[in-house]
């Protein structure tokens, strides 16, 4: 026992933390609190590999990493290795850019979603899950929407978007700056049988394997992210 607890304390002190992120977490959310664990612990080593959601559920299922942390939802197939927590949420938004004919509304009615060209994530994206999902609730296909352009990162969805006549869905986290300087508008969705605006909100989960041992460090980074 005395053995494993010097270990453990040892593994405070040195070692590697291995992390899978999916992109919009890792470049907006995860930065800052990397930033205190390594403040807590600083000569912990902390390995952090981004990439769409699938493939961070893949990752954690098979071992590359000791925690995963995403925006999507946890395939079915993975869902019986894989433990999974809510650690935080984002909001999802509508975004034009100033040549798009909503700029200068405030809000647009469900059914004008079929009305736009559109620039999408690409399959195994979390945004693109919670989008087709978002839609599917509000009883339209995903299918019904005028793709013009499919990307594999956010940055070049809001780049697209910013100068050109397509909308996309996007993290609120990302366009914080665009909203502010007004190369990009949210726009509000209404549903107008009901008289209400629709709200699309996912979770951040937080993912690791069900069965494989938790080293000290990766339990350490857990509390901070829960804290």
């Amino acid at each position: 026992l005395a053995e494993r607890g010097l270990r453990e304390l040892n593994d405070l002190q040195r070692g590697e933390l291995r992390i899978g992120s999916s992109l919009t977490i890792g470049n907006y959310w995860l930065p800052e609190r990397i930033s205190k664990f390594q403040a807590l612990y600083p000569n912990i080593i902390v390995n952090c590999t981004l990439a769409n959601t699938e493939e961070i559920c893949l990752g954690t299922a098979t071992g590359k990493f000791d925690l995963g942390l995403i925006e999507g939802e946890v395939k079915s197939s993975l869902a019986v290795s894989l433990e999974e927590d809510t650690i935080g949420c984002d909001r999802l938004q509508i975004i034009v850019g100033r040549s798009h004919k909503w700029f200068n509304k405030q809000e647009v009615y469900l059914e004008d979603l079929t009305q736009t060209q559109w620039i999408m994530r690409e399959a195994g994206s979390g945004t693109q899950q919670r989008l087709e999902e978002a839609l599917s609730n509000w009883g339209l296909d995903h299918n019904q929407l005028k793709v013009i352009l499919i990307l594999n990162t956010g940055e070049m969805v809001k780049a697209v978007v910013e100068n050109g006549i397509a909308a996309a869905g996007i993290s609120e986290l990302m366009i914080e700056k665009e909203l502010k300087i007004g190369t990009l508008k949210s726009i509000k969705i209404i549903d107008r049988k009901k008289n209400e605006s629709l709200e699309l909100v996912r979770p951040f989960l937080k993912i690791k394997h069900r069965q494989r041992f938790q080293t000290q460090l990766s339990k350490a980074f857990e509390r901070l992210l829960i804290s």
